[in-house]
Formats: structure tokens, sequence, C-alpha cells
């Protein structure tokens, strides 16, 4: 299993992109979520972006990630995106609401 490394983050033209690994459980969650905020706090950042292409698997902490995420930027007026979500990803988000606070992209 890959783990997620600092390259796997990238503000592009004020978007935080945050491509995620292939499992998303509590063990990834602590750093992606204080590697995340550290952006969001030092960077001029207007939105979120977090990309799903290389995720098989996601447990609670993967929404409770984007939930934080979504919390911290939607005071800024920020919105948060997801993308290259599979079928079993989004309906992960539907089932739990998030499709409702954040945009789900089509790939």
């Amino acid at each position: 299993m890959a783990q997620i490394m600092a390259e796997d983050f990238q503000v592009i033209d004020n978007c935080l992109m945050i491509r995620l690994p292939e499992e998303i459980d509590h063990h990834q969650a602590g750093f992606i979520s204080e590697n995340a905020d550290r952006y969001l706090m030092r960077k001029e950042v207007c939105n979120v972006v977090f990309d799903f292409e290389n995720t098989r698997f996601m447990d609670s902490s993967g929404i409770g990630i984007i939930m934080g995420r979504y919390r911290k930027i939607s005071c800024f007026g920020g919105r948060v995106y997801v993308i290259h979500a599979d079928k079993q990803i989004q309906r992960i988000l539907k089932m739990c609401g998030l499709n409702k606070i954040v945009e789900v992209l089509e790939s």
C-alpha cells in the first residue's frame, strides 16, 4: 500500500490539490489532515480539491478528512471539490450526505 507523501499536496492557482492514497483509513487520516491544514493556513488557498484517482478504499476517517477541510475553507468562502471518484467512493459520499456540501466533478 502506497503512503501519501508531501508531494501529494500542491497549490495550483489558489487551489490546494490533494492526491489521495489507495487506501484512506485512520492510519493515513492524521497525516493528510495535518498537512492539508498547514497549507490552508500558510498559503493563499481558496478551494480544496481531493483527487481520488488512485483510491480504492475509504472508511469513515476519509469522510472526516473531507468534512474537516470543508469546515475550515467554507469559513473563508472557499469550496471543496472531489475529482476522479469511482462509483464506490461516490456512493460513500452520497450515503453520508457529503455530495450536498462538496462538488463531485465527473471524470
